[in-house]
C-alpha cells in the first residue's frame, strides 16, 4: 500500500473532532435554559387540549439528550455510522395528538441540534424571533382565554345511550372534548373527559345541561393546571 494513502483508521482519527469540556458545558447549559424558556411559553400560551405542564416538563430533557447525541456523533465518523445503524432498528412512538405539540418538540430538537453542532450564535439568533412569534401569537387581540379541565361524570343507573348524550352536550357547550376513560358496568357508568372552556359562564352552562340529562348524575371538574 502506498505510504501516501491513509488507512481507514487514520482517516477516522484525523476526522475526529476534539470536544472542549468548557464549550460542552456552556452549550448544555444554554440548551437546557432555552428549552426551559420554551416550556414556560408553552404553558402560558399553548392552546393544546392536554396537560401542558406535564408535557412541557420533557422539553429540557429532550433538548439536552439531542445536544449530547449530536456532540458525541460529530466527533467521529464511526459513531455517526453506528447511530444510523442503531436508529434503523429502533422505533419511536409518541402519543402526539395535536400539531402544536409536534411543533414544540421540533423546536426543542432544533435547539439541541444547533448547540450540539457548535452553532451557538446562530441557534440563539434563530430562537429569539421564534419566541417573540409565540408571544405575539398568544397576545393577539380577541383571543379568549381557554381553561383545560378534567370532567368526570358518574351515574349508578346508566342508560344505554347516556354516553352519547353526555358527549353531545359537552360538544355543544365546550370548545373541545376528548374522552379519556369510560367504565360501563351493569349498575355504574363513569366517564372522564378532557374539556376546554373559555370561562366560568361556559362552565356553568355545561354543568346545567349535564344536570338536565339525569337528576342523579354526579359531576366533578378538576383543573389540569394543578397536575404535575
Amino acid at each position: 500500500m502506498d505510504q501516501a494513502t491513509p488507512t481507514f483508521e487514520q482517516f477516522l482519527a484525523t476526522n475526529a473532532a476534539q470536544i472542549s469540556s468548557a464549550d460542552f458545558l456552556m452549550n448544555m447549559a444554554l440548551t437546557i435554559g432555552v428549552c426551559l424558556v420554551l416550556a414556560a411559553l408553552y404553558r402560558r400560551f399553548g392552546e393544546s387540549l392536554s396537560n401542558r405542564s406535564r408535557f412541557a416538563g420533557n422539553f429540557a430533557l429532550l433538548g439536552a439528550t439531542t445536544m449530547l447525541i449530536i456532540t458525541i456523533v460529530k466527533s467521529s465518523l464511526a459513531l455517526s455510522l453506528g447511530l444510523v445503524g442503531a436508529l434503523s432498528i429502533v422505533r419511536f412512538r409518541a402519543a402526539i395528538k395535536e400539531p402544536e405539540e409536534l411543533a414544540y418538540l421540533f423546536l426543542c430538537i432544533a435547539v439541541g441540534l444547533g448547540f450540539g453542532a457548535g452553532q451557538t450564535e446562530t441557534t440563539l439568533l434563530a430562537m429569539v424571533p421564534l419566541m417573540l412569534l409565540i408571544v405575539a401569537k398568544g397576545f393577539r387581540p380577541g383571543r379568549p382565554r381557554r381553561e383545560n379541565l378534567v370532567l368526570t361524570v358518574t351515574l349508578t343507573e346508566a342508560g344505554s345511550d347516556l354516553l352519547g348524550r353526555i358527549t353531545a352536550v359537552l360538544a355543544e357547550h365546550c370548545d373541545a372534548v376528548d374522552l379519556r376513560r369510560f367504565d360501563d358496568e351493569p349498575e355504574l357508568l363513569e366517564a372522564s373527559f378532557l374539556v376546554s372552556i373559555a370561562g366560568a359562564d361556559q362552565l356553568e352552562k355545561a354543568r346545567q345541561a349535564l344536570r338536565a340529562l339525569h337528576p342523579d348524575l354526579r359531576i366533578a371538574f378538576l383543573d389540569v393546571r394543578g397536575l404535575s
